[in-house]
């Protein structure tokens, strides 16, 4: 009797997609909940808080700063053509991927890549509008705003040791 091929994949293949795709969908999912909750929804033409995306780069801008790098990347975002609607109806694609039998692992690891690219280019975008509103920054006010930075990253290092 001559043993049978097995076909289909490898355990140890399996095993590395699995874990390859629960690590996406958290990406997904984190992504996703963040966009929803501070870039999606109800807010109308508002972006999310760049201090809630930027950490202590942002936090250390004045309020006046963060406006207007919003305003830069709305902007830019709008010159890309870059909105919330392509988001929405990639995440319900996401979704009906996740429902589909059979399941297509490809299809959805494809999805996610697409959904992280979209995602990297709009921090792209914020980096390249805080970049030229540093270049705009008198002399003085970089300084004092790397004096700000300085004390931003002081506390969260602080607050990192108290956890």
């Amino acid at each position: 009797m001559a043993a049978e091929r097995k076909t289909g994949l490898s355990t140890g293949l399996r095993v590395v997609l699995v874990v390859s795709l629960a690590l996406n969908l958290a990406v997904a999912g984190v992504a996703a909940g963040w966009w929803l909750r501070h870039g999606g929804g109800g807010h109308g033409h508002h972006p999310a808080r760049l201090d809630m995306v930027g950490g202590p780069l942002s936090r250390a801008l004045s309020e006046a700063d963060r406006r207007e790098i919003g305003r830069g990347i709305r902007d830019a975002m709008r010159a890309h053509g870059a909105g919330r609607a392509e988001l929405r109806e990639s995440m319900a694609a996401l979704v009906a991927e996740l429902r589909a039998e059979p399941f297509d692992a490809g299809a959805v690891a494809a999805r996610l890549a697409a959904q992280r690219a979209a995602f990297a280019e709009r921090f792209e975008m914020g980096q390249a509008a805080l970049v030229a509103h540093l270049a705009a920054m008198s002399g003085t006010e970089r300084a004092a705003y790397a004096d700000r930075l300085e004390a931003e990253i002081a506390a969260y290092r602080a607050r990192r040791r108290a956890q």
